[in-house]
């Protein structure tokens, strides 16, 4: 996948055509100083931009290989197009977070993207860890490294709150104690 082309057609498209969107994933982790490889690309939207987004990138060589009430996902019928995944935000949350999401620089300083803050990645993953035990490991893994790295400027009441959700404030407050530890 041609990361760097996928993301700028994605960006001058979607700008153009006024779409409100924001780097989830892998880029947004890259994005809040976590290392981490992706193999795709994933954005969070408006749930009721769907249409419009199947428009876009079926137009553009994508093809709609899952969609869903909280989710789009495409693979492009040419490798460089690779895979882009849409959140679909239409609840709460998401709808708060994609209202917070500010420009960051990815993929090392080529591009600045609308990306999602830090805390509201760790509600993502709070949230992916808590509806696929497969995925625990790896989502903990990152919440670990995205509080460690943004423990100072991010809100952790807000975190909190992702983790009180899912009844599973134990475990923020020994990620807490670790970085409390450390410093």
């Amino acid at each position: 996948m041609d990361f760097i082309t996928v993301l700028r057609f994605i960006t001058g498209t979607f700008n153009r055509e006024k779409v409100d969107f924001a780097l989830i994933g892998g880029f947004a982790l890259q994005a809040a100083g976590v290392a981490r490889t992706t193999r795709d690309i994933d954005l969070l939207i408006l749930s009721e931009e769907s249409p419009r987004i199947k428009d876009i990138m079926t137009r553009h060589g994508y093809e709609l290989i899952h969609e869903s009430d909280d989710v789009l996902n495409f693979a492009g019928r040419k490798m460089e197009l690779g895979r882009v995944d849409f959140l679909l935000a239409h609840r709460k949350y998401t709808l708060a977070m994609l209202a917070r999401a500010e420009e960051r620089s990815v993929l090392d300083g080529t591009l600045k993207v609308k990306t999602i803050r830090p805390d509201d990645l760790v509600g993502l993953k709070v949230q992916s860890s808590s509806n696929d035990p497969a995925r625990f490991n790896q989502d903990m893994a990152d919440i670990r490294a995205l509080v460690k790295n943004n423990y100072g400027t991010m809100d952790m009441d807000l975190v909190r709150e992702y983790f009180v959700l899912f009844d599973r404030e134990d475990e923020l407050d020994e990620i807490i104690k670790e970085v409390e530890d450390v410093k």
